[in-house]
């Protein structure tokens, strides 16, 4: 070491370490710090780093190579850095340059040859390292240069080039005079950027190959697009770009959106021609055409609803009324800004029940024109698949969502009116059980999260007002039934068949037939004809046709000189045909054994006529024979009113050796199936009427069930077997004392063309059914009298 004076030049934000050439921009202290080199040091000065306010204690002894300018126009200076150098004390010298006394420090080599080893081995690691990065800067030229070195001092001096060391670690070099810590030092640190730099180039790569990658598709893309123009082959707008469809969805709700975006990533991460790719665009498809968050608002007038009802249908107030009270509590719920779109158990499902041609779909369309909400039928008859109902699994080719999803979309909103038709008629088979599949869509407690098998999403359903219709009550599976409210549409008198003829069907006719009123009248009492003897329904269709065939007849009689048509009872015949119902009654229980009964069919209430003979059996005993297409019950009605004819012969006067003869009980019209609990007081009836060989009372007719001790038992549908007595020309009916209550829900005027008897006891029925045995075939009403007491209105 030796000590000198020497001029000390301090370079801010600069560490120059030996070995390196740098230009140095001159100021008026580094010009004399310069000028005093070149006067009084043989050009030698001292250059140390300045990093902010703090000066360093190391510096580097440099000489000027050459002075000029840079290409900015400013003084400067190239200095070449030789030996490091510590700075000691200030002293003075020429010039009016700073002099500081400066010790130089030798790169001292080491002694032992472990130590020069140990050397060795960081240089040599610290060279691969700085290898490696300049390899992945394609630095080549730089990496010949770093490889030829092999002195470890000038070797770790070298770092003063390398932009990735900071000024105060470059500092910190500087500041080591030992080469060993020096390289370990500089081990570290390249360690630490090298990684980084390895880190930073894979994320760059992935970047690279992703751009190239979105380039290549969006070129082939591009290219495809080009050839399906070529080829007429366009596809839909919006088919591609599925992610900004979902994403700027307004009504999604959170979990439909996650799942389909999830759906998304899947189809842009599968090719064109994986098979997948068109199963997830038409689910894509199907989620975006729902009607995600749109909602009609519902009309709070409730007069004005009620307006519209009564506009449509003729009648039916039990069911207007229920749909008038839903509306209501909507009404107020919404005065008072409770919720009233969605929300568990707000849903409304009301099962329309009664026979054909009553108007129960038609009512479905007058609720939705009432409510102000768009309506859609869903036909159920005859579905025996319960993916119809709850959607096909996505797995299958041909995949769809059920036929409830598809009424939601096609109505374009979450809140219609949906008619589910002739839920009676739903099958079931291998393929499972639709009704059982209705239980979640109709449970107002459930349907706020229905999924379908298709979409796999919750559905919410409870502001879907369900509307069901069935003709049979007892062929819907009790658990479905429990989940609807049930609205029993029985039937129309023949008033109503006349107001609704004169105020629906006619002027609907009239426009189908391009007739109008001046032209074409018919008489109410020609009305009441066609729906008393040209029809026998609960409904009215059959009058609907008849008046078309009499419209058509009409239209020709215009076409060919007629200025109009009138149409009255006696000009029937010629429009329409002869009557096809007659009164019939009188004709078939004329003779002993033939009893008139009231039955519920699928069409509605009907007369049914029970038939009792008995023969010889010439030695071999009685017999019972029932014929006729007769269920489990009716057969064992038929037994227990035989038994019940038996065990009371004394009291019905019928001689014992009647129950030697073979009995048959047939009921007509043996095509079709026949059952139900509501015929045996007509056998026993019938069954005394043909021992004692009293007739049965023409104008009577009589519905219940038997006990073997005589009880008469409730009925169901005493409204329409009420009404198929009206219209059988029936004057007086028999019907369980314990259906007395149902009378109230029976129409006046029926009530005022009906004698009913309400009995409790099957002997009641008969001695008020037959003829008395004094004067049999003459008619009496005295012995009508029930001990239970009679309801006539």
């Amino acid at each position: 070491m030796t000590h000198t004076a020497l001029p000390i030049l301090f370079v801010p934000d600069l560490v120059l370490l030996p070995g390196m050439v740098v230009p140095v921009e001159l100021d008026d202290a580094s010009r004399a710090a310069i000028d005093a080199a070149d006067a009084g040091s043989d050009g030698t000065l001292l250059v140390a780093p300045r990093l902010g306010d703090r000066y360093a204690s190391y510096g580097v002894l440099a000489t000027v190579e050459r002075t000029g300018r840079l290409s900015s126009g400013s003084p400067a200076a190239v200095l070449r850095a030789g030996q490091r150098a510590r700075i000691g004390s200030g002293t003075t010298g020429p010039g009016a340059a700073l002099w500081v006394d400066v010790e130089t420090v030798e790169d001292d080599a080491p002694v032992a040859e472990e130590a020069r080893e140990h050397v060795r081995e960081l240089a040599e690691d610290y060279k691969r390292l700085v290898v490696a990065l300049l390899q992945r800067r394609e630095a080549w030229q730089v990496v010949d240069t770093v490889q030829r070195m092999s002195d470890p001092s000038v070797l770790a001096d070298a770092a003063g080039w390398a932009s990735y060391l900071s000024d105060e670690r470059k500092r910190e070099v500087l500041e080591t005079p030992d080469v060993a810590e020096r390289l370990e030092l500089l081990i570290g640190w390249t360690r630490e950027h090298l990684a980084e730099v390895e880190l930073t180039d894979k994320i760059g790569e992935d970047v690279r190959d992703g751009m190239e990658k979105q380039q290549r598709e969006y070129l082939l893309r591009q290219q495809l697009a080009a050839i399906r123009k070529e080829l007429g082959e366009g596809e839909p707008d919006g088919s591609d770009d599925y992610r900004s469809r979902v994403e700027a969805h307004p009504g999604l709700p959170e979990a439909v959106r996650t799942a389909a975006l999830t759906e998304v990533d899947k189809l842009e991460r599968s090719s064109e021609q994986n098979p997948e790719a068109g199963w997830i665009r038409t689910w894509l498809d199907t989620v975006l055409d729902l009607p995600w968050g749109t909602t009609t608002d519902d009309s709070t007038d409730v007069e004005a609803a009620r307006a519209v009802l009564d506009a449509d249908h003729h009648g039916l107030d039990e069911v207007k009324d229920r749909i008038v009270e839903h509306l209501a509590v909507r009404a107020r719920r919404a005065e008072r800004g409770l919720q009233v779109v969605g929300g568990r158990g707000s849903g409304a499902v009301v099962l329309l029940a009664g026979p054909p041609g009553v108007g129960k779909t038609s009512l479905g369309e007058s609720v939705a024109r009432a409510l102000g909400r768009r309506f859609v039928r869903v036909a159920l008859g005859g579905v025996r698949d319960e993916a119809e109902i709850r959607g096909h699994r996505r797995t299958y080719v041909g995949a769809l969502p059920g036929r409830i999803v598809r009424a939601i979309k096609e109505s374009g909103s979450m809140n219609p009116v949906v008619l589910l038709d002739e839920v009676d008629k739903v099958g079931s088979d291998y393929r499972g059980d639709p009704a059982a599949a209705l239980l979640e869509v109709l449970d107002p407690a459930q349907n706020h999260t229905f999924r379908d098998h298709y979409l796999d999403l919750d559905l919410d359903l409870s502001d879907v007002l369900f509307i069901a219709t069935a003709n049979v009550v007892e062929q819907i599976p009790a658990a479905l039934l429990d989940r609807m409210e049930l609205v029993t549409i029985d039937g129309y008198t023949e008033d109503d068949k006349v107001a609704i003829a004169r105020d629906f069907l006619l002027p609907r006719q009239l426009e189908r037939a391009a007739v109008t009123a001046d032209e074409f009248t018919i008489t109410d009492e020609a009305l009441r004809e066609l729906a008393a003897t040209f029809t026998r329904e609960a409904g009215v269709r059959q009058v609907e046709r008849l008046l078309a065939k009499t419209l058509r007849k009409a239209a020709t009689r215009l076409a060919t000189g007629s200025e109009r048509v009138d149409v009255d009872v006696a000009d029937l015949k010629d429009l329409v045909g002869r009557p096809r119902f007659t009164p019939e009654s009188a004709e078939r229980t004329a003779v002993p054994g033939v009893a008139t009964g009231l039955a519920v069919t699928g069409l509605g209430g009907d007369v049914l006529f029970i038939e009792a003979s008995a023969h010889d059996t010439h030695g071999d005993g009685g017999g019972l024979t029932l014929t006729g297409q007769l269920g489990d019950v009716m057969k064992e009605s038929a037994r227990i009113a035989l038994t019940f004819v038996h065990a009371h012969a004394d009291e019905l006067g019928i001689d014992p050796a009647f129950f030697d003869k073979a009995v048959h009980v047939h009921v007509p019209a043996g095509a079709t199936p026949k059952d139900g609990p509501s015929a045996g007081i007509t056998m026993v009836t019938a069954l005394t009427s043909l021992a004692t060989g009293r007739p049965v009372r023409a104008e009577v007719g009589m519905t219940g069930e038997v006990t073997l001790n005589g009880r008469v038992l409730p009925i169901g549908g005493l409204k329409q077997k009420l009404l198929a007595a009206q219209r059988a020309g029936l004057t007086e009916v028999f019907v369980p004392l314990r259906n007395e209550p149902d009378l109230d829900d029976v129409p006046a005027e029926v009530l005022d063309a009906l004698t009913v008897h309400v009995v409790g006891d099957v002997l009641d029925v008969v001695r008020g059914a037959l003829e008395p045995a004094a004067s049999s075939g003459s008619s009496t009403t005295s012995s009508t009298t029930s001990s239970d007491g009679e309801r006539a209105a």
